[in-house]
């Protein structure tokens, strides 16, 4: 009797021992619906690339991309209703002249993606040489204006100095059509497509005349002082994004297929356009600055906005922006 104790003992000890341990239960992920104010486009390569690797997920984040163009960003953010957005820094500045609590936490891109573009015969070579001349622009609101101004702004002229004429997003056509002398363009964009066009195109890039704040993270001061941990993961996984498309851009663009589904559609030229979109904005993220942003270029974008009449007064600089969530280099 007790051998047969014995036995079922020991063949219950073995059986307990083959059994599999219990799989750890998976860690939950903290949902964040994150804004862009665009249409899928490779240029968001750095948040599907930290989407796809894992680098969201390592930070306890399940991160998805709103592209609704209607979605007011800032104000969401201000009233507590979101927790982040990508946003240019024009619109922090005048989110906070009406008292939104947003604050600007990592800089994306690290030039103003905005500039103008003229045909190589047409003359127009430098900011002075818009004197006169008739440009188009998608309108008077935006990026494209902000840059605009800035780059008139940084060169001594005034808008009354050229004719304005508002076309929507048809600056391509414009301009080989020879409707418009020149057209506010995003550098990495439109003059890619016409240069692959076989189009000789000069390019006046904003950043070359003055730093301005261009598109980054955003978040609410709330968010930062009661949920500073979740701010930090959202920037490092984000900047580890923005690393890996940089030193990688050939798999970025492989992931961006999974994101954008009109790149299914190109032709193999078309698509070829697309990768050199891609490949013409990865400077502009300028790794080397690991998402900082500086007092001097928030300094540049207040005046221009005050020149504009955008801003009544100036505003306190150092409350508009944070660099104490980058991670050390």
């Amino acid at each position: 009797m007790i051998r047969k104790i014995a036995f079922f003992i020991l063949l219950s000890l073995l059986l307990a021992g083959c059994r599999t341990a219990a799989a750890p239960a998976p860690q939950e992920l903290t949902p964040v619906t994150l804004p862009v104010g665009y249409i899928p486009n490779v240029q968001f390569a750095p948040f599907y690339v930290a989407i796809e690797k894992g680098f969201y997920r390592e930070q306890g984040l399940d991160v998805s991309m709103d592209y609704n163009m209607e979605t007011d960003s800032v104000a969401l953010i201000g009233a507590g209703d979101l927790d982040f957005a990508i946003v240019s820094g024009e619109q922090v500045l005048l989110g906070r002249a009406q008292e939104l609590p947003v604050v600007y936490v990592m800089a994306w891109y690290q030039q103003f993606p905005v500039g103008v573009a003229a045909l190589a015969d047409s003359g127009i070579q430098a900011p002075a040489d818009l004197a006169g001349k008739q440009v188009g622009i998608p309108g008077l609101y935006g990026a494209s204006y902000i840059g605009l101004r800035a780059l008139l702004y940084a060169s001594g002229l005034q808008e009354s100095d050229l004719t304005l004429d508002s076309i929507g997003y048809t600056q391509t056509e414009a301009l080989l059509n020879g409707m418009e002398d020149a057209v506010v363009i995003y550098v990495s964009n439109e003059p890619i497509k016409m240069i692959a066009e076989g189009y000789q195109v000069n390019v006046l890039p904003v950043s070359d005349a003055l730093a301005l704040v261009a598109n980054g993270l955003i978040t609410s001061q709330s968010m930062i002082a009661d949920h500073p941990d979740l701010v930090r993961g959202m920037v490092t996984a984000t900047l580890q994004g923005i690393a890996y498309t940089s030193q990688h851009p050939d798999e970025a663009f492989e992931i961006c297929k999974q994101h954008v589904d009109t790149l299914a559609s190109l032709t193999p030229a078309e698509l070829e356009v697309q990768r050199q979109v891609l490949e013409a904005s990865i400077p502009m993220f300028d790794i080397s600055q690991n998402g900082i942003t500086r007092l001097s270029a928030w300094q540049n974008m207040q005046d221009v906005l005050l020149e504009m009449g955008l801003l009544s007064q100036p505003l306190s600089l150092q409350d508009a922006f944070t660099n104490q969530f980058i991670p050390e280099p």
